[in-house]
């Protein structure tokens, strides 16, 4: 409903004003501190036509009242024309079925997440990667998009043979079963063995007088890695065996960390099965003179015109880089999908990679090249710094979700035991509860801004939180129960015209579909996360204020509570849309 009238508002300015173009007379929802539901932006139009605001308001804003019942009056407020909705609008809206305005102009995008390493447990940074991916999947699908999610597994490389060769060298044929370990956890211990052998050896040598980049070249652990991967790559039997075995329980674990968080994928990439495309890639960028094969060997590609340097594509010894297997990758979903978007929601650690990753394409003239786009965001720190995998100082995502978990239990389980909610469903709204906290904790920060997450302070449950908005939509259900029979009861009734409280709740919701097309827009679940914030605040002050179920007069009891299941139905939209569970009992 507002969608359309919104595009009367935007015809009927540029009728009344002679104008060509909407662009010209942008339309947006007012700020919530002021006059009006809908603001026509004039600047513009009164510069094109040599006039000033004023006498624009004075042309269109009768025009508009006379052509469009729904609006029922207006104000210039420095130079901004506000329009207020009528109260039957308002009332209508609140009588019809919720529906989601959708994309115009719907489109087929392929989203790639999360993307990991074999060789180490899913952590911190691979959740906000996934809550990213997953909220953007649905918020797109809610705007009419055809979404394909995919995710790539990088399954081999010198950082796949670490962990390989450490439990090799020490594993004693140890498996994770034997070792009561899940087998993504158990992989990445033997990655963290690596590393710390690895620096021993460093160490060692530089006391012997060799340069800390020499030592880390000449250590026994480095060379024989690297000799694994050679094996590797030549199809040497034992080493491919070994390397499904230990990859078998990475999959294992990454898919019992899926199903808790209800990920899934259209399709798996996996980086050994691309591999095998690597050498005709290279011999044609070869051919065709976008490469260059330098005295050692190696294979580079020259980005200077471009202002990315020298990279290389190949190394010496003939083994593949991270960006060649990514050229690969491109070409092969340009052949599996039709798409107008394929978006890759990666780091910013990883921007240049994407910048030259993109230019190598164009340059191979890849088909869908112009089509590709990075969604880069923040990393995540802890307070005492950066995050790092080799030493060991992650925050697993398994372990957090479990603790997230169990503060959700503590902080809820008397108030669970008085609603009489059985274990099983008790267990499932904690769980619920927990990862509402660390979703909503990640997703309301804007995706290109770096998040520092204190442990102690993601699990509070209360002010602007996950939980708190859970909270205000169970409350919400509860009060619809409690007043199914009224309900019932005053459809032979009447419904009264919202007054000003109602309609500052509904001025907040009415922003629903412009929050929509804005986070799919601009792949920003932020702007969902901060409106379903809003949103329950507003009706959280509401209900302190008004009587619903208590009041005497039956018309606007029932408008009350059309009211409130509304907010209820936009809440719930909210959540589902940033991967949370709306709970009908907390």
């Amino acid at each position: 409903m507002i969608g359309a009238l919104k595009q009367r508002i935007r015809q009927g300015v540029c009728e009344a004003l002679g104008l060509a173009s909407e662009s010209d007379v942008p339309l947006s929802h007012t700020p919530p501190d002021q006059w009006g539901d809908l603001t026509v932006t004039l600047f513009a139009a009164a510069k094109k036509l040599g006039k000033n605001p004023q006498q624009l308001a004075d042309v269109v804003a009768p025009a508009l009242l006379q052509a469009i019942p729904q609006l029922a009056e207006w104000r210039l407020v420095k130079g901004f024309l506000n329009l207020r909705l009528s109260d039957a609008f308002c009332l209508e809206w609140l009588t019809t079925p919720l529906q989601i305005e959708k994309d115009p102009r719907p489109e087929t995008i392929i989203l790639e997440y999360p993307s990991p390493n074999t060789n180490k447990p899913l952590h911190l940074g691979h959740l906000r990667n996934i809550f990213l991916g997953q909220s953007l999947e649905r918020i797109l699908e809610a705007r009419g998009h055809t979404v394909i999610p995919v995710c790539l597994f990088n399954d081999r490389g010198v950082h796949i043979c670490r962990s390989m060769w450490a439990w090799k060298e020490f594993g004693n044929g140890l498996t994770p079963e034997k070792a009561g370990v899940k087998g993504d956890h158990f992989v990445g211990d033997y990655y963290v063995m690596y590393a710390k052998i690895l620096k021993e050896e460093v160490d060692r040598l530089v006391a012997e007088g060799l340069d800390p980049e020499e030592a880390e070249q000449k250590a026994r652990a480095s060379l024989e890695v690297l000799k694994m991967l050679e094996l590797w790559e030549s199809g040497d039997p034992e080493v491919r065996a070994l390397w499904q075995r230990m990859n078998n329980w990475v999959y294992e674990g990454f898919e019992a960390t899926f199903r808790r968080l209800g990920v899934s994928f259209r399709k798996y990439y996996y980086e050994s099965e691309i591999f095998p495309q690597i050498r005709q890639i290279v011999e044609e960028g070869l051919q065709r003179g976008v490469f260059e094969r330098y005295a050692d060997g190696s294979v580079h590609v020259n980005l200077d015109s471009a202002g990315l340097g020298d990279k290389v594509i190949l190394r010496s010894n003939g083994t593949a880089l991270y960006i060649t297997q990514d050229i690969a990758l491109a070409i092969q979903k340009a052949k599996d999908f039709s798409f107008d978007r394929s978006v890759y929601v990666v780091g910013n650690e990883q921007d240049h990679h994407f910048r030259v990753l993109f230019e190598i394409l164009r340059r191979l003239e890849v088909q869908g090249h112009e089509k590709l786009y990075h969604l880069s965001y923040g990393m995540v720190e802890l307070p005492s710094g950066r995050m790092k995998s080799r030493e060991g100082t992650v925050v697993d995502a398994d372990p957090l979700l479990d603790e997230m978990k169990e503060a959700a239990r503590k902080a809820a389980q008397e108030a669970v035991k008085s609603l009489d909610i059985p274990e099983d469903e008790a267990d499932s709204l904690y769980e619920a509860v927990g990862q509402a906290a660390l979703r909503y904790h990640i997703l309301r920060v804007e995706p290109r801004k770096k998040i520092v997450f204190n442990p102690e302070e993601s699990i509070a449950l209360q002010g602007d939180t996950g939980p708190f908005i859970q909270y205000t939509h169970a409350r919400i259900r509860k009060l619809m129960r409690d007043g199914q029979q009224d309900m019932e009861e005053l459809k032979k009734v009447g419904c009264a015209l919202p007054e000003e409280a109602e309609r500052a709740l509904i001025k907040q919701l009415l922003r629903l579909d412009y929050t929509l097309e804005e986070a799919a827009r601009t792949y920003n679940p932020a702007d969902l996360a901060h409106f379903t914030y809003a949103t329950a605040a507003a009706f959280s002050s509401y209900y302190q204020e008004v009587p619903i179920l208590r009041e005497k007069q039956p018309e606007v009891r029932r408008m009350r509570l059309l009211l409130a299941d509304r907010v209820g139905q936009i809440l719930a939209l909210g959540l589902r849309l940033l991967g949370i569970v709306p709970p009908e009992r907390m």
